[in-house]
């Protein structure tokens, strides 16, 4: 599952208070398409991140053993090739790009690589900086 790490992160960031302001644990893009695809519940992700803090290993444990969860190779299959052909809306990719923009004209990133280049530049504001 392409974007679990990810979800994971950024949860275990917010629960204890690391996110940058504003950003979201769980927001309605590739977290809740991830969380919907495994038949998970968003509220009990947040629950076992914060209450257990977790490594990632162990959180998928957590989540290979909740009732209902989907883990077939064709459910993965099809939401891995949708997290690798979403396209973000020109505003969402221009409010990634700004901040983290080269002073050097360079190439524009792959779609999944504008969520490393957000998360990378939110974990710099919210713990680096």
């Amino acid at each position: 599952m392409l974007h679990l790490p990810r979800l994971w992160q950024k949860v275990s960031l917010e629960a204890r208070g690391k996110l940058a302001a504003g950003y979201p644990g769980i927001g309605k893009g590739y977290d809740m398409m991830t969380i919907n695809a495994l038949g998970l519940n968003a509220d009990a992700v947040k629950k076992f991140i914060a209450d257990s803090k977790p490594t990632y290993a162990a959180f998928e444990g957590w989540v290979k053993k909740q009732p209902g969860v989907k883990l077939d190779k064709a459910t993965l299959y099809k939401h891995n090739s949708a997290i690798r052909g979403y396209i973000h809306d020109d505003a969402t990719r221009k409010g990634i790009l700004a901040p983290v923009a080269s002073p050097t004209k360079a190439r524009e990133p792959r779609r999944v690589d504008l969520n490393n280049l957000d998360d990378w530049y939110e974990f710099h504001q919210a713990v680096l900086k």
